[in-house]
């Protein structure tokens, strides 16, 4: 199956088309969002961190095939200007359909293989069927490698919001799959209840990638797998980052009771609450 991608030209991306896409497919692959110094910056961002933080510290097996880093907002804080990158985050909150919140960051690498290829499709979440595009969650992710037909991959079944849901296999039957190849620094943005799995291949070549989740502001939070750092929910000077930073999981708030003194802690977690419900009224 031919996949279709876009590109953004002259700082601009087709966002008509790119919704359009979305209706039909639940994803959509973006080229030339970065620039190559920022490839450059992130990749070495990513390496740094995986070399600083790496096992047994932050960073830990997932699954079978991959180690993650899902504190990486902790260990390398730089990784916010990727999640709000000024070509990212208005395309997110423009097929989100209005603000969005910070949801979840895992740094992601799966090394060379010589063993028995593996899918394991699945969603993350159910589908929102009250959204247009039945999308509570969505996942970032952003190739720090080139992904080919050589290299382990991410893949999915499309699927379109006007299509009757269906479970793992009658949905792989009826539309089959996709693999998402692309450059380093192409990026996928995907609903997560769309069926979709890690592919992984006999390579000799390793995978890095940046996956970053976005949820609505008047929704749950999406996990408990990151902690979100005080510095952006609290204390930054910016009220819409406070905010968007703003849906705490219970990981964070467990965090801020065992550092802060109660009287602290009083005060921080009243001015989260607060922001929520100021965002709820949005």
């Amino acid at each position: 199956m031919s996949v279709t991608t876009f590109s953004f030209i002259d700082e601009a991306a087709n966002t008509q088309g790119i919704l359009t896409h979305f209706q039909n497919n639940g994803f959509v692959i973006l080229e030339n969002v970065l620039t190559p110094d920022e490839v450059e910056y992130y990749v070495d961002l990513f390496d740094r961190d995986r070399q600083k933080w790496g096992s047994p510290n932050f960073w830990h097996p997932f699954g079978t095939y991959q180690t993650r880093n899902c504190h990486a907002l902790v260990t390398s804080p730089e990784f916010d200007q990727l999640l709000r990158h000024a070509k990212i985050l208005p395309l997110v909150e423009f097929l989100m359909g209005g603000p969005t919140c910070f949801s979840e960051l895992c740094l992601r690498h799966m090394t060379p293989y010589n063993g028995t290829p593996n899918q394991s499709f699945h969603r993350d979440r159910p589908h929102w069927e009250e959204h247009p595009l039945r999308m509570d969650y969505m996942q970032l992710m952003v190739y720090l490698t080139d992904v080919n037909q050589e290299t382990h991959c991410f893949s999915l079944s499309p699927e379109s919001v006007s299509e009757p849901i269906l479970g793992t296999l009658g949905q792989l039957d009826r539309n089959g799959t996709v693999d998402c190849h692309g450059m380093v620094g192409t990026v996928v943005l995907f609903n997560i209840a769309v069926l979709h799995t890690a592919t992984v291949r006999v390579t000799k070549h390793e995978r890095k990638t940046v996956q970053a989740y976005y949820g609505h502001r008047s929704r749950p939070f999406l996990s408990n797998c990151s902690v979100i750092p005080s510095k952006f929910w609290y204390h930054h000077p910016d009220q819409e980052i406070r905010e968007f930073y703003g849906n705490l999981n219970d990981t964070t708030r467990v965090f801020l009771s065992a550092f802060e003194s109660e009287q602290d802690e009083s005060a921080t977690v009243q001015v989260s609450l607060n922001n929520s419900s100021e965002s709820d009224e949005v």
